[in-house]
């Protein structure tokens, strides 16, 4: 998703609205005034209403209709994904937000259950919502006056499309609602990730055919993009919660490169060393270390191609590392789980994470010191190692082929 801003909170849950989202009602209202005279017709002939076609596909009053409709069906996504969300915070997991964008709405959870019947209670929840909607607008609907010909429009088109919103989400097309059910019956006798592979397995085919389906002529654009989002959606979560399941126990220590196998640069080397280094050895980032007197090194800072391309070729030799080198470091500790790590470089946009000690204590985690995560390293900041991106998939590729669960369960029996 795009940028977001908070318009409001309900039962403590922030709502936000994403710039999709502002580009995606008028169209909506757009297609909904278009189409207002033969919806008219066919809510007068399959619902019982008395709505007057002339009056509502008058002057401006498709438009003002269309976007009422429009407005309306966007409320109820809120109601439908409040019904996943304080069904989740009963079960004790917090929502950060709940954002409207291009494809209708999301929940943002902090984390995800993996008990089947919490997490069928949580996807449920959300249809249930929207078919108590659809029916409370019924009901409104049934006794509006005759005479308020755009109110019974408005009303009977949301009561029609909020059943229609609860049925779409129950297709078994994970991470939909009707595939988070399917992965929480599976899950009743499989491992949850198995159970997670499956769901998005079948999630991936009924995309397909959605995407099929919406190619049919006229092509339907919304159906197209919600295909698209379901595939990778799928894709990107089954391989989230089998990357979970297989560093499970898998600490930095177990994967990381250690110090001893590093290229470092020291803060009193010239630029014109570091770039020197750089040629021969290939490489276009550094740590920088000031030796500590014990075979090891205090890390001082990180610096980067970019950063030495700043200094003049002629002056390279007059400037020294510490100069230019970046202090602003995204740290962890060896003794952190393998998924923090990948959760960080994920949240930070960065493909490495330098590892260091602090005394002894966890660097990034806040549970033996104060110092936040990704602080400038203070004097006992040992450098241990260096993780990334590409030491993680190598793990995950090995714990997929070998058929382990963990790789600190391996290195334990090994000993």
């Amino acid at each position: 998703m795009m940028k977001s801003f908070r318009i409001g909170t309900l039962f403590g849950i922030p709502i936000k609205l994403d710039i999709t989202f502002l580009l995606v009602l008028p169209f909506f209202a757009y297609i909904i005034g278009f189409q207002i005279g033969t919806v008219a017709e066919l809510l007068n002939a399959f619902m019982g209403a008395n709505i007057d076609i002339e009056y509502v596909s008058a002057g401006w009053n498709p438009w003002i209709f269309g976007l009422a409709a429009a407005l309306g069906l966007f409320v109820g996504v809120i109601f439908h994904e409040l019904g996943h969300s304080l069904t989740a915070q009963r079960y004790g997991f917090p929502i950060e937000s709940i954002t409207l964008w291009l494809f209708g709405g999301v929940a943002a959870f902090s984390e995800m259950p993996e008990d089947w019947r919490q997490e069928f209670a949580i996807a449920i929840a959300g249809p249930i919502v929207s078919v108590l909607v659809g029916i409370a607008s019924y009901g409104l609907f049934y006794v509006t006056p005759a005479s308020m010909d755009g109110t019974q429009f408005v009303l009977a088109y949301l009561a029609i499309l909020n059943i229609a919103l609860a049925g779409f989400n129950m297709l078994p097309a994970f991470p939909m609602d009707g595939g988070r059910v399917l992965r929480a019956f599976l899950a009743r006798s499989k491992p949850y990730a198995q159970a997670t592979q499956q769901a998005a397995g079948i999630g991936k085919l009924f995309a397909v055919l959605m995407g099929l389906f919406a190619l049919i002529p006229p092509i339907n654009i919304i159906l197209l993009g919600v295909a698209f989002f379901v595939y990778i959606a799928a894709s990107s979560e089954a391989q989230q919660v089998t990357m979970k399941a297989a560093f499970q126990d898998v600490t930095v220590s177990d994967i990381m490169t250690p110090a001893n196998d590093l290229h470092t640069v020291a803060p009193d080397a010239s630029v014109a060393q570091l770039i020197q280094r750089m040629f021969s050895e290939r490489h276009t980032g550094y740590p920088v270390v000031e030796p500590n007197g014990a075979g090891g090194g205090r890390l001082v800072g990180l610096v980067t191609l970019s950063d030495a391309r700043e200094i003049q070729p002629v002056e390279r030799d007059a400037y020294m590392v510490e100069e230019i080198m970046t202090t602003d470091l995204k740290t962890i500790s060896a003794e952190s789980d393998a998924m923090t790590a990948i959760e960080q470089m994920r949240e930070n946009n960065i493909g490495r994470l330098l590892v260091v000690e602090r005394n002894g204590h966890n660097a990034i985690s806040g549970q033996e010191t104060d110092v936040p995560p990704g602080s400038e390293p203070q004097a006992g900041d040992d450098l241990v190692g260096l993780i990334s991106r590409s030491d993680i998939m190598t793990a995950f590729d090995i714990v997929q082929k070998s058929g382990s669960v963990g790789l600190a369960a391996q290195t334990q029996r090994a000993d």
